[in-house]
């Protein structure tokens, strides 16, 4: 068992982590802006369940194989970029609400949820990263180091949750004042499709 004291050390040295610009928070910042605070909390939701299998990998140690393969990575990778490509194209077409249309999400929380999930999974640095970053916390003298990674994981995702679901909250109440008329939520829906190319071009010019 790690000590708490260390754990604590890690949850907040997580929270800061999360806190950092980078893909997934930002992700979720433009679907809550574009769809509301529910669109970003699922989308977190999705995410954080990314988070699991890429604690899961590391544990067992499976990320080592698209460490070690440029193939693997470079595959996930491209898929990434593909899928936020994809995304965009759908921000930018967007429909706009009228007044008096009812404002209803554009897509379900399922939808969302998975889109967070096949987000978080399709960046091969997420493993990369917990490969680097679990080992330093762990020690062979608290016992199994598979029990400890999840452990550790598991601090990560619960610090992810909160500070992402912050962002969500923050980011959809900013975009539910501009959702109120159409040319704010064609503003909203452009900037999310440049969001969306912006962190496409990112994960595709990472390298390994």
């Amino acid at each position: 068992m790690i000590d708490t004291h260390l754990l604590l050390t890690f949850f907040m040295t997580s929270v800061i982590l999360a806190l950092s610009p980078g893909t997934d928070n930002l992700f979720v910042m433009a679907q809550a802006a574009q769809n509301g605070r529910s669109a970003g909390l699922s989308v977190t939701l999705g995410l954080a369940s990314g988070l699991m299998v890429h604690t899961i990998a590391v544990a067992v140690g499976l990320a080592a194989v698209v460490h070690s393969s440029a193939v693997a990575f470079s595959t996930l990778k491209y898929i990434g970029a593909a899928y936020l490509l994809y995304l965009a194209w759908q921000a930018f077409r967007a429909s706009v609400l009228t007044g008096q249309q009812e404002q209803v999400p554009v897509l379900s929380r399922g939808k969302l949820y998975g889109r967070g999930i096949i987000m978080n999974l399709a960046n091969p640095k997420v493993s990369l990263f917990f490969m680097a970053y679990l080992p330093q916390f762990a020690n062979p003298r608290y016992g199994s180091m598979t029990v400890q990674f999840i452990q550790l994981g598991a601090v990560f995702i619960l610090a992810t949750l909160l500070v992402f679901s912050s962002i969500s909250l923050l980011a959809g109440g900013f975009g539910d004042k501009f959702r109120r008329s159409s040319l704010a939520q064609k503003t909203v829906n452009r900037i999310a499709s440049l969001l969306f190319i912006g962190l496409a071009v990112k994960l595709a010019l990472s390298e390994h």
